[in-house]
């Protein structure tokens, strides 16, 4: 019996070659970056010293936790955490979808083409390029909407002060810079429907709106919710590269956009506690698995089809 499934196995090996070869490199790296450093979840529930190493220091049970829930800030960076990643994916799926369906009837050559490129052109630009822009634009003293206002004998507006202007700023940053990455999904998925579709519904007298409502948008509706769903997975982890960069350690602005990373990475930083940091990541991916599966769970029940697992 074993031998039996050895040969099979041997089989299958040999004539996927090509495939097993290609897929090499990135179960390499999953291997290597994902599941080698994770008995290192060990140090949330130790007292970490540099002497003692990861598996050496004092075990402390879920005192780490504790500090994270003392600190008093769990609860409101885990809101903005969370609320802040559900606006990201809502308007970026939305623009996404929006941007891949413009761009699917469009009918000019070249102009799809150019479309296509500046649009994905801010996805190559790093989030600290993408705050000194901010910061030239929105500066109280020389930015160029104040300079602008002060021409026109209007007030000038204090941007980095002003917690709640980020609550929109935010989104407006994260759905410009990611919009190209997501659109070029979009349009692969749209360009997969078969275009007699198009043609029988053209023939029958249907508009393009009545086309786009009645065949594109079911059509890519599993790719839409697969999307979603690999997007919940990641609800519990803050974008840690365009918060810090975009708000640093501005007091002023932190009520609204400190997020779980944020905080962790200040105390890591400042008090040099690799235990309450693992303890909050721990924190986060517990509840990110939580979230994925309950909703994997309830997509499942509703279509199978387009369920993850």
């Amino acid at each position: 019996m074993k031998s039996a499934k050895r040969s099979a196995f041997l089989y299958e090996l040999l004539k996927n070659k090509v495939l097993y070869m290609m897929f090499l490199p990135v179960g390499l790296y999953f291997l290597v970056m994902a599941y080698l450093p994770m008995p290192g979840i060990v140090i949330a529930f130790k007292e970490f010293t540099y002497n003692g190493g990861i598996f050496g220091s004092k075990w402390n049970g879920w005192t780490n936790f504790r500090y994270f829930y003392e600190s008093g800030k769990l609860w409101q960076v885990t809101q903005n955490t969370v609320l802040y990643n559900i606006v990201f994916l809502a308007l970026s799926t939305a623009a996404s979808v929006f941007a891949a369906v413009l761009l699917a009837e469009m009918t000019g050559k070249y102009f799809k083409k150019i479309a296509q490129t500046f649009m994905f052109l801010p996805y190559f630009i790093s989030w600290v390029t993408v705050a000194a822009i901010a910061f030239n634009i929105f500066n109280y003293d020389y930015g160029v909407l104040n300079t602008i206002l002060k021409k026109l004998d209007l007030v000038p507006v204090d941007i980095y002060g002003n917690p709640n202007a980020w609550m929109y700023l935010l989104p407006l940053f994260y759905v410009w810079k990611g919009i190209g990455f997501t659109t070029v999904l979009y349009l692969s998925a749209i360009m997969g429907i078969d275009h007699e579709s198009y043609e029988s519904a053209q023939i029958d007298g249907a508009n393009i709106f009545q086309r786009i409502w009645r065949i594109t948008l079911p059509m890519l509706w599993p790719t839409i919710v697969i999307l979603l769903l690999l997007g919940l997975s990641r609800i519990m982890r803050g974008e840690f590269d365009m918060f810090y960069q975009l708000i640093g350690d501005n007091g002023l602005l932190l009520e609204k956009t400190d997020i779980i990373d944020t905080l962790v990475f200040r105390s890591l930083v400042q008090m040099n506690d690799f235990g309450m940091a693992s303890a909050a990541g721990v924190y986060q991916s517990v509840l990110s698995f939580i979230i994925i599966v309950s909703v994997n769970w309830l997509v499942k029940r509703k279509n199978s089809d387009n369920a993850l697992f």
